[in-house]
């Protein structure tokens, strides 16, 4: 195209140079004007005849060209129309994409909603089921429980996660209730009357947990609050063996208890003097050799009584009385020695030692036959001030233990109130053997000071009536100066 317009600029440019030149041309005479316009006429034909061929040319040159440009048009308006469709088409799928987001965007949501709904679900059926089911059963399923708790409390996890965690647990849990149904056995941890934690196997049937540990120990699995380690409970009789051989075997016999569980419960906790003996710790040991020998002295305390108490004889100890008032010191001795009457005998033996002083002989018989009734009675008032002692001892070693487990490992809450058992049980036991020895102890000290009592009227009896005698014979022998024949107080007084 741009060849063309420069060919019509040449041409045009030739078509008026040459009439410049003939319009300027000069007027001369006929001849050689005539002549100049004939070599003009011939110069302007020739380059009008160039003009035409070099126009021809340019024609065809530009028919030439301008077919390939028409098809090249013709190519470039078909793709500009394949485009517009092409756009009109991305158009529509990028509207009905929009479309498809919004909606895909609002189901997105609704899942999200439906699944938060049963993440809550799923998270109250986690943390009633740890209430709802035996806390023994925490050590199998424990992990799973704390996993799905976490879950909804992890802001960090991802959606696909906490849902699957949930969903685990929802597994084992259903597992679980299969396995309930008909009996289940896993091992476990357990912690004994006196603390102490022992590994065994578990055996859940229906509500009642049973354990037997390693080394052989079989009872009731009773739980225990803020611990997944329960208390066991031995059982005596017959059931422990059976109970052992059940949980070891997992065959064998249960006995019916229409209270799911609370017959067997309420059998083992039943009060045993034993348990509570060695949950006592060992200080309940000094307490008991305490006790027992408390216990000996006071038998043997009454029975001394008893046969003293059998012994007295008020018709022999007034012919003693008797036998003194007349002088006859000698009869009274023999009497003394006859009976077996206490006052009596003690009476004789400080008449039958009077060379020095009567008084010093009724006292030394009154101490003598009083060391006797007290025999006893001073190991007893020891214990009285002993055991409770003994018990606030154990009521230290007690909470020292429980304090020491405080400081240490917290998972064992069973060892905490082993010691402050122990503590409670050491005194009560200390106060219990001061209370019950102090009863004999009072009335044995009455006895003594009736027998004092008794002891201390004959001998003032005793003393008045020796005065008469020595004033009656005194008093004789002042009566009866010259005669040689005066009689002397019987008994050589």
């Amino acid at each position: 195209m741009n060849t063309i317009h420069r060919t019509f600029s040449l041409m045009t440019a030739s078509l008026f140079v040459g009439a410049a030149c003939f319009a300027q041309a000069p007027v001369s005479e006929p001849a050689p004007q005539s002549t100049a316009i004939s070599q003009v006429g011939k110069s302007a034909d020739e380059r009008l005849a160039k003009s035409i061929a070099d126009l021809n040319a340019l024609r065809e040159q530009v028919a030439a060209e301008k077919l390939p440009l028409s098809q090249q048009l013709t190519g470039l308006e078909e793709r500009v129309t394949q485009l517009r469709k092409d756009s009109d088409r991305v158009s529509r799928l990028v509207d009905a994409g929009a479309l498809e987001i919004a909606s895909i965007k609002q189901e997105i949501k609704a899942r999200q909603d439906e699944l938060s709904y049963v993440g809550n679900l799923l998270d109250e059926y986690a943390r009633n089921f740890e209430t709802k089911v035996n806390p023994v059963e925490l050590q199998v399923c424990g992990a799973a429980v704390a996993n799905a708790k976490e879950a909804t409390e992890n802001k960090t996890l991802a959606m696909t996660d906490r849902f699957s965690r949930q969903t685990t647990f929802v597994d084992s849990s259903i597992k679980r209730a299969f396995d309930v149904i008909g009996g289940t056995r896993f091992a476990g941890v357990g912690v004994d009357v006196l603390g102490t934690v022992s590994e065994g196997q578990f055996a859940m049937i229906g509500p009642i947990a049973l354990f037997r540990a390693n080394s052989g120990l079989a009872g009731l699995a009773v739980p225990q609050a803020g611990s997944d380690k329960p208390l066991i409970r031995p059982l005596e009789g017959d059931l422990a063996p059976a109970i052992g051989s059940l949980i070891a075997t997992g065959e064998g016999t249960l006995p019916l208890d229409p209270s799911r569980g609370g017959a067997l419960k309420a059998l083992v906790q039943k009060t045993n003097l034993v348990h509570l003996f060695l949950k006592g710790g060992p200080i309940m040991w000094p307490i008991l050799a305490a006790s027992i020998l408390a216990l000996a002295v006071v038998l043997e305390r009454v029975l001394f009584l008893l046969n003293e108490q059998r012994k007295r004889d008020r018709k022999s100890l007034n012919r003693f009385f008797g036998e003194v008032e007349k002088g006859d010191l000698n009869a009274a001795i023999a009497i003394s020695k006859q009976t077996k009457d206490v006052v009596a005998t003690t009476l004789g033996y400080a008449l039958e030692n009077r060379e020095d002083s009567l008084a010093d002989a009724l006292d030394y018989a009154q101490s003598r036959t009083l060391k006797r009734y007290r025999r006893g009675i001073a190991i007893l008032d020891t214990i009285i001030t002993l055991a409770p002692l003994l018990g606030l001892l154990g009521t230290v070693t007690g909470m020292m233990g429980s304090f020491s487990v405080i400081g240490g490992d917290l998972s064992s809450p069973g060892a905490i109130t082993g010691g402050i058992a122990e503590a409670l049980i050491a005194t009560a036991c200390g106060l219990g053997v001061a209370i019950t020895c102090l009863l004999p102890f009072n009335y044995l000290n009455a006895k003594v000071e009736e027998i004092e009592g008794d002891l201390s009227s004959a001998s003032a009896h005793i003393r008045l009536a020796f005065e008469r005698v020595e004033r009656k014979g005194t008093k004789s022998s002042h009566g009866k100066s010259s005669s040689s024949h005066a009689a002397p107080v019987a008994g050589g007084a």
